[in-house]
């Protein structure tokens, strides 16, 4: 028997991808409950998997939600209605689908994890996996499908970057796992009206997580984006600085499938003056070390910083052979610093550094930058340790090495070593 379903664009990409394991982040309305619905008929409807392994009627297939009663409300009418030609029967108050070739669809709740045991499956979709303890998946289910290798898949809407977040980043490159993100507007049956429409009555964090499948979270209390100052040029006063925070990755990690999972480096580039700053460029990716000095000294180049300020360590040491023989080649020579924590916890030093500029508008940005985005998302995160600083570590060491009289004001440096002192303490000289 042939059954039809009217899958989207997106929906078939993921629909048709081989992987075992498949992650899919997306936007309300994107259409994922029919997705699971489909994947779940056509997983129980299989007499052998993809790996050749013959799935009788003791393999079943399970649909979790974050509660029992959610899942009900969320998938049973949907799957009723697409498997109504190959539905033998149901058991409404359990949410057991039998179909015509023996096998069951049984729809359960996380937050009974006990009632996902003993049972051997052949196929799980876990749907708002954000909204569940990452037990239920690693320590439950993942292992009940170990002997037929068995597969999964994983679909919600972001909540931040929780364990949701982390399992998407830490298999985005396994040959074994699949992972998707898609915005609402990828679903070609959803009025755009209505998405302009819930865009002008949500806060933006809100709406970017849930109609945008963005990881960001809606937080910001620490270093609050909102408080940036967009404008439309750069102050006329002022002198450039620029900070550098180096990735920590090898030359031949470059090319490894784990590559792109690494911190970013970050070049800061800032004009300091009575105003405050002016963030004029963050560029930020993950270079070896060759393409870092090169970026660094053609921004050198560009801005003529009075400093550049690169972080104290291993990673500086094998920076600069490389900039010094990049220097010969451009005949270009800043004046090249170290900076360091000083002694800080690094979260302590990046809210030093920024939130007190934040809060006084004195952190300014040109409203069409491209680093603006990652800059605010980064701000938002902050201090999530599963979200990435990389953008704020190195705006925060331009602290390091532009001191504006302005800054001398606000903040109280009396704790820092002076080289000053008086020949006489009575006069002064």
């Amino acid at each position: 028997m042939d059954l039809e379903f009217n899958l989207h664009e997106a929906q078939m990409e993921i629909m048709t991808d081989p992987a075992r394991f498949k992650v899919v982040a997306a936007g309300r309305r994107f259409g994922k409950s029919y997705l699971s619905a489909v994947t779940l008929l056509i997983e129980a409807l299989k007499e052998e998997n993809d790996y050749g392994y013959h799935l009788g009627t003791d393999r079943v297939v399970y649909y979790v939600a974050p509660t029992f009663n959610q899942a009900k409300d969320i998938l049973w009418k949907v799957l009723k209605v697409l498997g109504k030609d190959v539905i033998e029967s149901t058991v409404e108050n359990v949410g057991i689908m039998r179909l015509i070739n023996g096998r069951e669809i049984h729809i359960k709740g996380s937050d009974r994890p006990d009632t996902l045991r003993g049972v051997g499956l052949s196929y799980v979709v876990l749907d708002e996996y954000a909204s569940m303890k990452p037990m239920v998946w690693e320590e439950i289910l993942r292992p009940t499908l170990a002997d037929v290798k068995g597969g999964a898949l994983f679909i919600g809407t972001p909540a931040g970057k929780n364990h949701f977040y982390k399992l998407f980043q830490d298999h985005k490159d396994d040959e074994n796992w699949a992972c998707f993100m898609y915005k609402s507007v990828d679903n070609p049956f959803i009025d755009e009206d209505e998405i302009k429409e819930a865009k002008r009555s949500m806060g933006s964090a809100t709406f970017k997580q849930e109609f945008e499948a963005s990881f960001s979270t809606a937080g910001g209390n620490v270093l609050n984006p909102k408080h940036l100052v967009l404008v439309d040029r750069e102050p006329d006063e002022g002198s450039w600085y620029m900070t550098v925070d180096p990735a920590g990755f090898s030359e031949a990690d470059a090319s490894s499938s784990k590559y792109s999972q690494r911190d970013e480096t970050a070049i800061a580039i800032v004009k300091a003056s009575a105003e405050g700053w002016y963030v004029g460029d963050i560029l930020h990716g993950r270079w070896n070390t060759r393409e870092t000095a090169l970026r660094i000294l053609r921004a050198a180049q560009r801005y003529k910083p009075v400093l550049v300020g690169i972080e104290k360590g291993s990673l500086k040491n094998a920076l600069m052979p490389y900039l010094q023989d990049t220097m010969r080649r451009l005949n270009t020579y800043p004046r090249i610093v170290e900076v360091s924590h000083g002694g800080q916890k690094k979260i302590e030093r990046i809210v030093w550094a920024l939130q007190g500029r934040l809060e006084n508008e004195r952190l300014l940005v040109k409203h069409d930058a491209e680093f603006l985005e990652a800059l605010q998302d980064q701000m938002s995160d902050f201090p999530n340790p599963m979200a990435h600083d990389d953008l704020l570590d190195a705006l925060a060491y331009i602290d390091q090495v532009a001191h504006t009289q302005y800054d001398l004001g606000m903040y109280d440096r009396s704790d820092e070593e002076t080289s000053w002192a008086p020949l006489d303490i009575t006069s002064g000289y």
